[in-house]
């Protein structure tokens, strides 16, 4: 399985997208990034492509309008999130206000769910 690594630009521009609230936290993850809220990740970037998770009526509606992409690597795409378009992302052309509000949608979606309990560690021998 081969896992895209995204530039630098696609680093700045994933996190440019994100909400200002500071219960954001981004994560490295795989040589890309997270963006999580109470332990629950809402965006994700992977390579140059952003995912996020929506309500399954949010996600219906992005998906009937929109050029969306799987998201993740192609031989085991994750099921609860939706490749936002990447003419998005494009310089010059891009609509980052849709990411944006996108986005946004995912982080109030995902806020609302149950904070992910942190797995326990098993004690040291």
């Amino acid at each position: 399985m081969e896992i895209p690594k995204p530039s630098d630009a696609d680093k700045e521009h994933f996190r440019s997208v994100l909400p200002t609230n500071p219960e954001v936290v981004v994560k490295p993850m795989f040589g890309n990034l997270g963006a999580f809220v109470n332990g629950n990740m809402f965006a994700g970037l992977f390579g140059p492509t952003i995912g996020i998770r929506l309500s399954k009526a949010d996600r219906a509606e992005l998906e009937s309008t929109e050029r969306t992409l799987p998201f993740g690597p192609a031989e085991r795409p994750m099921g609860d999130y939706v490749g936002l378009p990447e003419m998005w992302n494009e310089e010059g052309d891009g609509d980052v206000a849709r990411e944006r509000f996108w986005v946004a949608k995912a982080f109030r979606y995902v806020s609302e769910l149950p904070p992910k309990e942190p797995k326990s560690r098993p004690a040291k021998k």
